[in-house]
């Protein structure tokens, strides 16, 4: 899983959120306690989490839930923590590989996803593949938004 961190630049270089069934976040809004909610994952569910769409905006309805005392946030209360799957199809054309890189026996493994983007390659290494292909995805949106 991605870290808030990147979650959060990711969200702030202009990706945009359309929630579904299976997609995790996070409460990520002043209005929470910070610590209290840091750890804590959502998971779009039909059954206990639906995101409900409205003319004024979308919100992710808690359904059911009696541990919190929470009805719904706005998507803009909501930090989204796409999968590893899904950060892989937004890099889309060009993604180029995903290589576990070779390390010491006491390290960790690390990874490594390369992309090509308007004729420039550029590598994007990370101890966990969500991570690196989140990174990678960044670079494609922040490029993106850079265009416009």
């Amino acid at each position: 899983m991605i870290t808030v961190e990147l979650a959060r630049s990711l969200r702030d270089a202009g990706l945009v959120w359309k929630p579904a069934s299976g997609d995790r976040f996070s409460i990520d809004t002043p209005a929470f306690d910070p610590e209290a909610l840091d750890a804590e994952v959502f998971t779009v569910s039909d059954m206990t989490i639906e995101a409900q769409h409205y003319p004024t905006g979308t919100i992710l309805g808690f359904n059911g839930t009696t541990e919190w005392a929470l009805d719904s946030v706005e998507l803009n209360e909501a930090l989204w923590l796409p999968r590893e799957d899904q950060l892989r199809e937004m890099l889309r054309g060009a993604f180029r590989s995903l290589v576990r890189l070779e390390t010491s026996e006491d390290a960790a493994p690390e990874y490594r996803v390369d992309i090509v983007f308007r004729g420039a390659p550029s590598s994007h290494t990370a101890a966990d593949p969500a991570e690196a292909y989140g990174r990678a995805v960044l670079t494609l949106v922040s490029a993106s938004s850079a265009a416009l």
